[in-house]
């Protein structure tokens, strides 16, 4: 299947005069997902009330979904599951692999993962006491550092900042070698390039779904517990829907089968229909040329820029195999560019200390408008406009 991308841009809707580079960070609308929210809010919310969790197959959402998640991450049927947020999936998915490894007590991660996931882990080290640590090291130097005391590695596979990948197989099969778990957040992975948990045979994945998979803002996070894990992981988060029989109302947990045991609370319905719709898109794509178009797009904007601005340093690595989804630029006023960009419809995002952040989303986006982006990139930086107050009080969220 070759992929039509001009085709798959149509299905998005992108308000006029926008060059959207910031599906990294919350992936835009699909035309068809307000009348599937719509049908799920009127013609079953509406008219099936609480019989729309047999009648509407609500009960078996996170489970359908998960399956279609899980053919853009290598994963088998059954090996995925929706629901809650990112941070509750990486508790559970480090909490259940260091009781698989009760010898060891050390996390190990490193300085460019996302802050939620660090703090997620030195909570759960707190609770844990009895030695735990969380060990944090240099991007570049998670290899080196995994030894035979650790028990779990967290790593986010791309980092948030700059888009540098970590190669999953290699650090994979050196944990494995080391007797060490891994957990891998696939933030800025699913829907962004080919992933393959089953194929680097990965412990767990977890990750969210409104960046490259475009579920709206608050969309649900999923979960991934490889097969020959399903009966032995415990989810530390023993939710109600994650126990065995949960109409049986026992007053012990019993955990259910491989990984719907890792559900936890009340499926975000709503959320998932948003999701369901969005998917769809995925049927006419296929994630190699997704791949090599994301990395032509990338290389035409870091060419335009390098070429036409001065005071922008390029933060992503220029390796393809080094690089994620996403192009970022350093600069000691980022915040105040980023804003004056914005302004002119070119949206990206900020991340501090001096990131200015692009996300390339073959999906809808394409050469001219990398050419615009460009184009309004260089202006900015020649005649300076972005010095302005305006530009520079910051916002909650940047």
């Amino acid at each position: 299947m070759t992929t039509d991308f001009a085709a798959t841009k149509t299905v998005f809707h992108l308000p006029e005069g926008v060059v959207y580079l910031d599906g990294n960070s919350l992936g835009p609308m699909v035309k068809t997902a307000p009348a599937r929210v719509a049908r799920a809010v009127e013609a079953e919310w509406g008219e099936l009330l609480i019989t729309g969790w047999n009648k509407a197959g609500w009960m078996d959402q996170p489970a359908r979904v998960g399956d279609r998640i899980a053919k853009l991450i290598g994963a088998a049927p059954g090996t995925v599951v929706m629901g809650d947020t990112l941070s509750i999936k990486v508790y559970q998915a480090l909490a259940s692999a260091l009781e698989m490894n009760p010898k060891r007590r050390v996390i190990l991660s490193d300085t460019g993962n996302f802050p939620s996931d660090l703090y997620i882990a030195e909570g759960l080290v707190r609770t844990l006491g009895g030695q735990y640590r969380l060990k944090t090291v240099a991007p570049e130097e998670i290899m080196s550092h995994i030894d035979d005391t650790v028990a779990v590695t967290l790593i986010t596979e791309v980092d948030y900042r700059t888009g540098r990948k970590h190669d999953m197989a290699d650090i994979t099969k050196r944990a494995h070698e080391m007797g060490a778990l891994t957990v891998w957040d696939l933030a800025h992975s699913a829907g962004a390039f080919p992933v393959d948990l089953a194929g680097t045979k990965a412990d767990f994945a977890v990750g969210c779904t409104y960046k490259y998979l475009n579920s709206g803002p608050g969309g649900p996070a999923f979960i991934y517990v490889a097969p020959r894990h399903h009966e032995v992981a415990r989810p530390a988060l023993s939710g109600w829907l994650g126990h065995e029989a949960p109409f049986a109302f026992d007053l012990d947990y019993r955990p259910g089968s491989g990984v719907e045991r890792m559900r936890v609370g009340t499926p975000p319905v709503l959320q998932l229909a948003a999701l369901e719709a969005a998917l769809d898109v995925w049927d006419q794509v296929s994630l190699t040329d997704l791949r090599a178009q994301s990395l032509r797009l990338q290389d035409q904007f870091i060419k335009g820029v390098e070429s036409r601005t001065t005071g922008l340093t390029l933060a992503t690595p220029r390796s393809h195999m080094m690089r994620g989804s996403q192009v970022s630029f350093r600069h000691p006023e980022g915040y105040a560019i980023m804003q004056n960009l914005i302004a002119e419809g070119v949206i990206g995002d900020f991340r501090a200390p001096d990131i200015l952040r692009f996300g390339f989303t073959p999906l809808f986006i394409d050469e001219d408008d990398v050419a615009r982006a460009v184009n309004i990139l260089a202006k900015i930086m020649e005649y300076g406009t972005w010095d302005k107050p305006q530009f520079k009080k910051r916002a909650k969220v940047t």
